[in-house]
């Protein structure tokens, strides 16, 4: 017994002085515009370089939906010093990895490699802004890469449409451009001309949209005279003005029938217009989502997986996003259990939220688990390089790397209520039961 309380004392000591080491940068602006952070880290033999952009589907045309998601793959084509196809090779040859990534409000590359490598990552990343080559044979290329995604991903994955919005955000989105999912439509990108790619390209990727993290085991001062050899002689571009549309309030609930080919089983799918990720109750709202449907003993997998066995699955989840946010739950009905019944059971839950206080216990777990989840976040190099990206980027705000958890401290009991009571209401959502093709072709 003796031997576990040391174990237990030892791990929550570990864990309270992983929380206490702040993490540390530099930041600051290059003559073009380009924002840079510089983060020191030791510890092991490694760096990630990483450009983050502020383009993401939300600044698309609406006749040519799919292209920040396009441009994720077509920007590894080559460039004018990277061959075609070798850009991979590259970085897999020295010792590297890398990847992309792309939301509505931005696209995220990176390399990480060893840290006698960071002047490639930084010249590569240098060679993708300023001298990418755009050109039939790299976008017809990229086309077929990238309607094999969405045929995998999407239109042949079982509840593809709910998994990537494309079911739930032309319902809960009338003017926005959150309307469309990242992935686009593929008879948009079909229908593009090169010039409108290569505008695309010209307008979004400069340095003055972008941020440029060095994060690992680097020198700062050569770290520095690097980036402005690479980067500093980059152009700025033209200032990038954005005025998307407000949504008006849902007032009324809305409701729709979708149907998939790939699923035998049907879906619930509840999902509320929310805040943006910035604002308080963003937060909140995330801490609702645990509470409701993380882990097997959250209120609704107990509820209706454990004991009722009404459920197959559920979950919650505050999709956060830089304009509106958007809380999703998802339900599959345990054999002949239908879609209504499990309706009522998770507005069961909700009501419980809106009407009392969580137990002191509930809450305690709560925060336990935020902090938890905060430290994981950023217990990598990689981790660090993109919490620091998005944070300057998406919230404007780079020390939230730090500072965050103290928003998660600051959220009492009596908030959740009043979250709740603000945003989780019937006349404010939108109700789609997601059914088998062969549904609807019985109809």
């Amino acid at each position: 017994m003796k031997q576990k309380l040391l174990s237990l004392a030892l791990g929550t000591a570990i864990f309270a002085t992983s929380y206490a080491q702040e993490i540390k940068f530099q930041e600051y602006d290059l003559a073009n515009g380009m924002h840079v952070i510089l983060h020191l880290d030791n510890t092991a033999p490694v760096v990630t370089t990483s450009v983050m952009y502020h383009v993401g589907s939300k600044d698309e045309n609406p006749e040519r939906t799919g292209f920040a998601h396009f441009f994720e793959h077509l920007l590894f084509e080559g460039t004018e010093n990277i061959g075609r196809g070798e850009w991979f090779k590259i970085v897999s040859s020295n010792g590297g990895s890398n990847n992309a990534n792309t939301t509505a409000d931005r696209t995220y590359y990176y390399e990480v490699f060893p840290s006698n490598k960071v002047e490639l990552g930084l010249w590569m990343e240098s060679e993708r802004l300023m001298h990418p080559i755009i050109n039939e044979i790299g976008v017809e290329t990229q086309n077929e890469v990238v309607k094999e995604e969405k045929r995998q991903r999407v239109d042949n994955a079982p509840y593809g449409g709910l998994s990537y919005g494309t079911a739930i955000q032309p319902h809960l989105f009338t003017k926005h451009p959150y309307r469309w999912s990242v992935i686009g439509s593929m008879d948009h990108l079909d229908a593009a001309t090169l010039e409108e790619f290569q505008e695309f390209n010209k307008k979004f990727y400069v340095p003055n949209n972008a941020v440029l993290v060095v994060a690992g085991d680097i020198n700062i001062e050569q770290t520095q005279k690097m980036i402005k050899d690479y980067f500093g002689p980059i152009p700025e571009g033209a200032a990038i003005v954005r005025n998307h549309p407000k949504e008006d309030p849902i007032t009324q609930e809305i409701t729709a029938t979708e149907y998939d080919s790939n699923i035998q089983i049907p879906a619930l799918a509840l999902s509320y217009r929310t805040p943006s990720m910035k604002d308080k109750d963003a937060y909140v709202l995330n801490m609702i989502s645990t509470y409701l449907s993380d882990g097997k003993t959250s209120k609704l997998y107990k509820k209706m997986v454990d004991e009722n066995k009404t459920a197959l699955q559920v979950f919650a989840f505050n999709r956060s996003q830089e304009d509106y946010s958007m809380y999703n739950i998802f339900a599959l009905p345990l054999g002949d259990v239908p879609l209504s019944k499990l309706e009522t059971e998770i507005d069961e839950e909700i009501k419980k939220l809106q009407t009392s206080l969580i137990s002191d216990n509930d809450y305690t777990k709560l925060q336990n688990k935020m902090e938890n989840d905060f430290v994981n976040s950023n217990a990598s190099i990689s981790g660090v390089a993109n919490s620091l990206a998005r944070y300057y980027m998406l919230y404007g705000d780079t020390n939230l790397i730090n500072s965050e958890i103290e928003i998660y401290r600051n959220i009492s009991k009596e908030d959740i209520k009043r979250v709740a009571n603000k945003y989780l209401n019937k006349n404010q959502r939108v109700r789609i039961e997601y059914l088998p093709k062969s549904t609807q072709e019985e109809k």
